[in-house]
């Protein structure tokens, strides 16, 4: 048996400037840190050589890859070709919620199947790897930060080049700002489950036609630069302006990235004393993100947002690894 894991990630700045459409004209860049929540994959050869079974929110049982329902399950092990293998997945927070699970996901069960095969695999080769099954085979319209925050982990600036190269690079700062980083940092789920394909299809169109969609991307990473110095400077507290700064550019770059009832809640965890925070994810629910500098006023969000459910935040430093083999 061999069990991997991914890490979930929240991105700070630069979301969506990670699209082809958008980093293959312009180049983008992402600044994102993984946490420690994670997707779980085991593998176990099956007592049939000649079946695939598979264990995630459903049970398959095939012959042929080409029959399996879950389209990343599908594709992956179309490409691997490996039979006679028992597969389940588990996850820390449920799909849809604006942390990357889907290319965690992916990350993780590569990672699996390299070490099943006897192969090593670089963080860089699984990340890209990923990023060709979920857009060129599986076509979906995403960008690549989730898929390189899960196979390379830690708080790290990602540039995207037009030529596809992905430039890596971690946020080097102080133990101590590291730990205030992370100590001011609140999560609340909304309750709100999306399809964030959908989303994301609107806004890969606008980035290829508006031009006010692609001034207001190239802003975003302007905003990501700002803030990997601001960081690289110990000024972590820079962070609550860029996010604010950022959440109103994001908002508008398509429908559905925003509600009346995610504006509400963003509203209060500002007046009860975040200094910044921004929707994560493609948008319309998931977690929002608050950063709360003075500690003493934790307490106060935690009262105005009371409704929402508090998830506790550490930050990961691991990216995808091999937790387990027997």
């Amino acid at each position: 048996m061999i069990i991997t894991r991914a890490p979930f990630r929240v991105s700070f700045a630069g979301g969506g400037s990670d699209i082809p459409s958008f980093y293959e004209t312009y180049g983008g860049c992402v600044l994102s840190t993984s946490i420690r929540k994670y997707v779980y994959l085991t593998i176990n050869k099956a007592f049939n050589k000649d079946t695939i079974t598979l264990k995630y929110s459903q049970t398959e049982v095939v012959d042929d890859p080409n029959k399996i329902q879950h389209r990343i399950f599908r594709q992956t092990l179309k490409d691997f070709g490996t039979k006679g293998i028992e597969i389940t997945s588990m996850a820390d927070i449920p799909a849809g919620t604006g942390l990357g699970s889907s290319s965690s996901f992916t990350v993780a069960l590569l990672k699996l199947l390299y070490a099943y095969n006897e192969k090593s695999v670089s963080a860089y080769k699984v990340a890209k790897e990923a990023c060709d099954i979920e857009i060129n085979q599986l076509g979906n319209p995403i960008g690549k930060q989730d898929q390189f925050a899960a196979a390379f982990g830690g708080l790290r600036y990602y540039e995207f080049q037009p030529d596809g190269f992905v430039k890596v690079e971690p946020i080097i700062m102080r133990g101590a700002s590291y730990r205030h980083l992370e100590d001011s940092i609140m999560m609340f789920y909304t309750g709100l489950v999306r399809d964030a394909n959908k989303i994301l299809g609107e806004e890969t169109r606008n980035l290829a036609s508006a031009n006010e969609k692609i001034n207001a991307t190239l802003k975003l990473c302007e905003l990501t630069r700002d803030l990997k110095r601001e960081f690289e400077s110990n000024n972590v507290d820079a962070l609550g302006e860029i996010l604010n700064q950022g959440w109103n550019i994001k908002r508008n770059l398509a429908g559905g990235i925003t509600n009346k009832a995610i504006d509400y809640y963003y509203e209060q965890g500002i007046k009860a004393g975040a200094s910044g925070g921004k929707l994560l994810g493609a948008g319309g629910g998931g977690f929002l993100l608050f950063y709360v500098p003075d500690h003493s006023k934790k307490d106060a969000v935690r009262a105005a947002l009371k409704d929402l459910v508090e998830m506790p935040v550490e930050l990961d430093q691991s990216g995808v690894s091999v937790i387990f083999t027997e």
